[in-house]
């Protein structure tokens, strides 16, 4: 996830800390394909963080899935990952099988929102399948933690992980359940958020929740449904999309 060169000066600087690599994507593991491995190739040659954007094991993030296609590929860096739930994940016992799998690196079960330090950012996972979430509206408790756990961490960049991305130009498209996450996270004055679902990469430029762009204090998007399950098409770029 590198940002465009004309980003600002901090940005990039923070992103160059060889203490905050961060790398992966989301929409991992189909059985019957030989992406996840693929994947994993990549991530065996980037020593850093692993972060799983959601859905890491298709069709129904089973215990048998997870055990069986994802843990042969991307479970050798689990002691080094991170995860965010997608709504696959909770197809099988309502998510018990994802967060079994991931532990503690997934956060609490049945929140699967947490923060962490990582080098000189602040890292922020949430649940964006709101129904298991306990919602993700402005009055939601995931949301109260959200602003409460902003409030206390002062680092220089911020950056975000969650599953369905507001803004894409890929077959699911934009989300509007998430812009409470968008709204929050800029008034904080994060960077970077990181999502997945539409099975394809796309970059946007700096922004704000309206989309309007904003070089300044916008944050960047990246979707990455790029894990392995998969690719599929994209339609007319939407507003700022760069790549």
């Amino acid at each position: 996830a590198q940002p465009a060169e004309d980003h600002n000066d901090l940005l990039v600087a923070a992103l160059r800390d060889s203490d905050a690599v961060l790398v992966g994507a989301g929409d991992v593991a189909l059985c019957d394909s030989s992406g996840a491995a693929a994947t994993a190739q990549l991530l065996a040659a980037i020593p850093g963080t692993v972060f799983m954007a959601g859905d890491g094991a298709y069709e129904n993030g089973s215990a048998s899935e997870y055990s069986t296609c994802f843990a042969p590929n991307w479970g050798g860096f689990l002691g080094q990952m991170v995860a965010a739930p997608g709504e696959r994940d909770f197809l099988s016992e309502r998510g018990a099988a994802f967060y079994d799998y991931f532990g503690t690196a997934a956060g609490a079960a049945g929140q699967g929102y947490y923060s962490f330090e990582l080098g000189s950012w602040h890292i922020v996972v949430l649940n964006s399948v709101c129904s298991y979430a306990g919602g993700c509206g402005v009055n939601a408790a995931q949301m109260q933690w959200l602003r409460e756990d902003l409030s206390q961490h002062d680092a220089l960049c911020t950056a975000a992980i969650w599953h369905y991305p507001l803004f894409s130009s890929g077959q699911h498209g934009g989300s509007a359940a998430v812009q409470p996450f968008w709204d929050v996270l800029y008034a904080a004055g994060a960077e970077l958020v990181i999502n997945a679902h539409d099975q394809d990469y796309e970059r946007f430029a700096p922004m704000n929740p309206q989309a309007t762009p904003d070089p300044d204090n916008g944050i960047r998007e990246f979707v990455v449904g790029t894990g392995g399950s998969g690719l599929t098409g994209l339609g007319d770029p939407a507003p700022n999309s760069e790549y």
